[in-house]
């Protein structure tokens, strides 16, 4: 799947079956399923798991939070808007980019 493909899938009721669960949660934080998408990223121990933890810290308003999720993700805190945050992730976890 590539990025504008799982941005349509936003309208869907469901994520997208068979994608990594780093990119469910994504989806469900994009949909305003906050706790669903903690849920997901809290159970990943991977660098790119804090990245998404950290980025929905800063969703939940709790900077000092994504700090540390950050520092877990070897990435500096992030200073773009969500938006842009959300499509970085999103690309880079469907590409299977390194942090």
């Amino acid at each position: 799947m590539d990025f504008e493909a799982f941005r349509a899938s936003l309208t869907e009721a469901e994520p997208p079956a068979g994608q990594p669960p780093l990119l469910t949660a994504l989806w469900h934080a994009a949909k305003g399923n906050w706790d669903t998408a903690h849920g997901i990223a809290q159970d990943d121990g991977s660098a790119e798991g804090a990245w998404v933890h950290a980025y929905l810290h800063r969703v939940e308003g709790d900077e000092s939070n994504a700090g540390y999720w950050y520092q877990r993700a070897g990435k500096p805190h992030c200073r773009q808007s969500l938006e842009e945050e959300w499509a970085e992730l999103a690309q880079s976890l469907l590409h299977g980019a390194p942090l």
